[in-house]
């Protein structure tokens, strides 16, 4: 079946997926389990078509035009239940939980709002895999090692949630049309919820200028003499910069300034 010319609309970050190769390898991926997944930023549907073969789809198209031409070409599956599609703002219906039994994210998500997807996810208690598509750099974020240049918050909210590993990169060849940067598939698979609000307001202030010592950014909101004391109990060095500190040691940290 031929799909309609769509043009891509810059205001929903939309880049459509094209490689046959790198959708097989999304779906070949996917952790093996009887969750529900849900798809967000569907598109054309060329992730969706494989997803509909192997499971039943929630998925979430904020494009009006876009859910029209899913509605077309997904007519059967639609009718057999195969597919829901819901068409609107996903952050809009999200609450604690977007669904009400287990399921996994997988999507080629769109870039300006893949964070905050991702942030949303690994708090939701029903998800339980994360396997997306994202700018690579972002990717990067997520899976990181402490001691790697990139290793932020987000690599340490993640690590206190599970495992997290890149599947596969991704050049502009692969989209239509063709963005500016190179993407990443990655997977994170969770074994808890990311719960502690105000453990991630001190890793906000630890990260917030990374090139400076833990300690110089720590000491920006909480007491010195406090401070110096905790890093000498764990052994940390009051040159340490963020990226250096192991995740248990920034939850120890947490628990200590508590």
């Amino acid at each position: 079946m031929n799909k309609p010319k769509v043009v891509a609309k810059k205001r929903y970050g939309q880049n459509f997926l094209q490689d046959q190769a790198v959708l097989r390898k999304i779906i070949e991926s996917m952790p093996k389990n009887n969750h529900k997944v849900v798809e967000i930023g569907p598109g054309l549907g060329d992730l969706t078509k494989f997803l509909v073969n192997v499971k039943s789809v929630e998925a979430f198209e904020v494009d009006t035009e876009l859910c029209e031409l899913l509605r077309s070409r997904f007519k059967e599956e639609i009718a057999t239940d195969l597919l829901h599609l819901h068409c609107g703002d996903v952050l809009e219906v999200w609450k604690s939980s977007l669904m009400d039994e287990p399921y996994d994210l997988v999507a080629n998500l769109p870039y300006y709002i893949a964070t905050n997807i991702i942030l949303k996810a690994l708090e939701d208690p029903m998800c339980k895999n994360i396997l997306v598509m994202v700018q690579l750099e972002v990717a990067e974020k997520f899976c990181a090692k402490e001691g790697e240049k990139v290793f932020n918050s987000l690599g340490v909210i993640t690590q206190s949630v599970g495992s997290a590993r890149i599947i596969v990169k991704v050049p502009p060849t692969a989209f239509d049309p063709q963005p500016k940067v190179d993407s990443a598939v990655f997977l994170i698979e969770k074994q808890r919820d990311r719960a502690d609000k105000e453990f991630e307001t001190m890793l906000r202030v630890a990260f917030s200028q990374p090139r400076k010592t833990l300690m110089k950014n720590l000491s920006a909101k909480y007491d010195k003499k406090m401070l110096q004391e905790i890093f000498e109990t764990l052994e940390l060095s009051n040159t340490i910069r963020p990226h250096q500190v192991a995740t248990q040691d920034y939850h120890q940290l947490y628990t200590k300034i508590r």
